[in-house]
């Protein structure tokens, strides 16, 4: 029925959009740019759908209209339960749905991911939300919210690894990549270049100590093709060190 599914994603645009996340006044044009692709595979049951969700969202540099990606994921399991003139209501510490907490969940996660580059580790409280909805889904017993499930590239691992203390350097190397290379490009890129570089060699502790991890793989791969471009015109050597050190963190 196409009908529901223009609904859905009505719903879905209002919810995001509509719902006050944070206590921060922003205008329109300072709201954070996010696309979400949801796929649907099968429909089980009469108005129960099963698919697939990419969530993107980029972040403007300084000086220029160019919007680096902040965030980019595709969650694999997605299931829901939607019928006509469904409503979406986020309600702090309750499990009402599993379309809504997820939503709610990567809301707050890509605020993090945001306010983390733009000050040290800014991004905390919504993290904190984040995982505060993980919480509260773990009694609905559905797939992406557990720790015991077979793929560690879920919900509950991309926020449990953000909060620990060995991720920590990821979270140092988000603001340092943005705010001490990226926002400075315009102003000297060669020394934006070398805070660029310092940052993502951040990486290489938790790549060490937990190869593979999920939010590691997410940060380079949203990164590469940006770095090709800002390094085509480096030097040999620096070129070599940045290749030789994404090898090192994504191989």
């Amino acid at each position: 029925e196409q009908e529901i599914l223009t609904q859905m994603k009505q719903t879905v645009f209002e919810f995001m959009n509509n719902t006050k996340w944070t206590k921060d006044k922003f205008s329109v044009e300072e709201r954070i740019n996010c696309n979400i692709q949801i796929q649907i595979n099968a429909i089980p049951s009469p108005g129960v759908y099963e698919g697939t969700m990419q969530i993107q969202s980029s972040r403007p540099a300084f000086k220029s209209t160019y919007n680096t990606t902040a965030f980019n994921f595709v969650d694999m399991d997605i299931s829901f339960p939607f019928s006509r003139n469904s409503v979406l209501i986020y309600a702090p510490n309750q499990f009402r749905d599993n379309i809504t907490s997820v939503l709610a969940f990567y809301a707050y996660y890509i605020i993090g991911v945001d306010y983390d580059s733009m000050s040290l580790k800014g991004g905390n409280p919504y993290f904190v939300e984040a995982q505060q909805i993980v919480a509260n889904a773990q009694s609905s017993n559905i797939k992406g919210w557990m720790s015991n499930e077979s793929s560690k590239k879920n919900r509950y691992w991309l926020i449990d690894n953000t909060l620990q203390q060995l991720f920590e350097p990821l979270r140092e190397c988000n603001y340092e990549y943005n705010r001490k290379g990226l926002d400075q490009l315009y102003e000297n890129k060669e020394s934006a270049r070398k805070n660029m570089f310092n940052a993502l060699n951040k990486l290489s502790k938790i790549a060490a100590s937990r190869p593979g991890s999920i939010n590691v793989t997410i940060f380079v791969q949203a990164k590469t093709s940006e770095l090709k471009n800002l390094f085509y015109d480096a030097t040999l050597t620096e070129k070599t060190d940045l290749v030789n050190l994404l090898k090192k963190i994504d191989p």
